[in-house]
């Protein structure tokens, strides 16, 4: 007959489970929260210093800025200040040098970008096509962006002097005579666009390249299949497909000619530079600012020039906005 033998010290597991188990499933649970809590939060950790950077240097000096806007302020003072309301926006806006200088602004910026954007269009094009050295060209075309301003001023204003200037000189040696190129009401306004058409067209040119290379060469070949030339490829294939980027090119550079400072400051340089000519006749809004606020001393003033520029910014934005929503709307 068999008989069982009875195990002796048998294991019984706990009524409430295992104490390893138990700790596992605490591990996982605060691991569990853990990754949750670094999933949320992690996005917020990696653009923290962004805003951080932003708020220091973006968005305080502006609020300070509207708000010195409002106030008397000197800069032989700078710990007194009288609160005066909208009356340096009032002031500014009842000065006939601030027309002024927001008309200069506009002209100079149409006369710089319009080129700038063509010529850097047509170089983009050439640059988009096999070419032997095609790294050094494009290096070529970038140089006079990685020049500096005070450099590209000073050079220019050598070359636009009326005694004795490069281009006074080219145009005696035609039989054209000489122009006070300076001096005049249209003619500084040249020289300013042509330096800052200069600096600029080969940095349009890349982004604009960047863009024609992202075009699919398959447009291209069905375009040529059709029998279109290479001027009806670019109408037809390449300016539709760069709407975007003529856009953005076209906002990057209206803020800059909004900001143009360097330029007239230094085409002239001294007091009449300062001034924008002796009858303000190339003074941009920024020279405006500038004139105010260092010159004059008058804080109060120029942070309301500060804040007008931002609203015509705004402004100017808006248009471009509208505008490209109907190229997009009549391309569709």
């Amino acid at each position: 007959m068999a008989t069982s033998t009875p195990t002796r010290d048998a294991y019984a597991p706990p009524p409430g489970g295992s104490p390893h188990a138990s700790a596992r499933s605490g591990r996982q649970t605060r691991r569990s929260r853990l990754w949750r809590f670094d999933d949320k939060a992690s996005p917020y950790a990696y653009t923290a210093p962004f805003f951080l950077v932003f708020g220091a240097f973006g968005l305080y000096p502006l609020l300070y800025t509207g708000w010195i806007a409002l106030h008397r302020v000197e800069m032989t003072g700078l710990d007194r200040m009288e609160w005066v309301g909208w009356d340096n926006f009032d002031r500014i806006l009842h000065d006939s040098e601030f027309w002024t200088a927001v008309g200069n602004t506009f002209l100079i910026g149409v006369m710089s970008t319009v080129p700038q954007l063509l010529v850097a269009l047509g170089l983009a094009h050439l640059l988009n096509y096999r070419l032997r050295a095609s790294t050094f060209w494009r290096t070529v075309v970038l140089t006079p962006y990685a020049t500096s301003v005070a450099s590209a001023a000073l050079v220019f204003a050598l070359v636009f002097r009326a005694d004795g200037g490069l281009l006074n000189w080219v145009l005696h040696f035609v039989g054209l005579g000489d122009t006070n190129w300076v001096n005049g009401h249209w003619t500084s306004k040249i020289a300013i666009s042509v330096i800052v058409i200069w600096r600029w067209t080969g940095y349009n040119a890349l982004i604009y390249l960047a863009a024609m290379q992202a075009v699919p060469t398959d447009l291209y070949e069905a375009a040529a299949l059709d029998g279109a030339s290479r001027w009806q490829q670019f109408r037809k294939v390449t300016i539709p497909s760069l709407r975007p980027t003529i856009l953005f090119t076209i906002v990057i550079s209206t803020i800059g000619s909004m900001q143009l400072f360097g330029e007239p400051l230094l085409l002239e340089g001294g007091v009449l530079g300062a001034t924008g000519g002796n009858e303000h006749q190339y003074e941009t809004l920024s020279v405006y600012l500038y004139n105010y606020g260092w010159n004059l001393g008058h804080l109060g003033p120029a942070a309301a020039v500060a804040w007008a520029m931002l609203a015509l910014l705004l402004i100017i934005a808006a248009v471009n906005r509208l505008i490209g929503r109907f190229v997009r709307t009549s391309a569709v």
